[in-house]
């Protein structure tokens, strides 16, 4: 490349005996870090139809990129880490914990769009109780990943489950998807709710409906 700089340069991989599998291929001009992700936003800028010399784009795609390893800040963190319990203070606890109209905000898997809402998280301990922010903290690891609303009250739920040893739990998310409301059918203002019940949140009926009432 230095000995022909006019000259253009083509590379051919075979990915049949690619030793690194689905490695991200990083040229030696592109550098390491979020510089070849910014190469991409320049891109994507020109699949739009956009300038990406314009001055107002100069530093779009490093704007870019900073905020996608924020959306997506979830990834690298484990739910056990924040789910410490307490035994103290939980003796005689026998009626659910419910933590209301809790905000998030997410992106869907399937066009990396944002959707938005609340969650109300509910649980009945078993001889150990977490903190209540710790249930927000919760919500938040897996909101920031590429997700589907159902998916993601099922995760909270079974992290609850599988970390607290609790009698049962449920979560009831509302939300609203621009991608649905910005493109295709364009319905703005349309809401999704969604529910995921385990333990005697979904076994007992009377469980079940006092935690609906308390989620509305």
């Amino acid at each position: 490349m230095e000995r022909f700089p006019d000259k253009p340069f083509y590379a051919l991989i075979d990915k049949r005996s690619w030793a690194h599998g689905d490695a991200w291929v990083v040229w030696p001009w592109e550098g390491n870090g979020s510089k070849g992700i910014e190469d991409h936003i320049v891109r994507l800028l020109q699949y739009v139809g956009e300038n990406p010399d314009r001055g107002g784009l100069a530093e779009t795609p490093a704007r870019v990129a900073k905020a996608w390893k924020e959306w997506c800040s979830g990834y690298d963190k484990d739910p056990a880490d924040i789910l410490k319990t307490f035994e103290d203070g939980a003796e005689g606890v026998d009626e659910m914990v419910v933590v209301k109209n809790i905000p998030f905000y997410t992106h869907c898997e399937h066009h990396m769009a944002p959707f938005f809402g609340t969650a109300t998280i509910g649980y009945l301990p078993n001889k150990k109780i977490v903190g209540l922010s710790k249930l927000s903290r919760l919500l938040d690891i897996y909101a920031k990943r590429l997700q589907v609303q159902e998916r993601l009250g099922c995760q909270v739920a079974d992290a609850i489950m599988d970390h607290l040893g609790a009698l049962g739990c449920g979560v009831v998310i509302t939300a609203r998807h621009l991608c649905m409301e910005s493109r295709g059918i364009c319905k703005q203002g349309s809401e999704t709710s969604t529910s995921a019940l385990r333990g005697l949140f979904k076994d007992d009926p009377a469980v079940r409906n006092e935690f609906l009432q308390l989620a509305r």
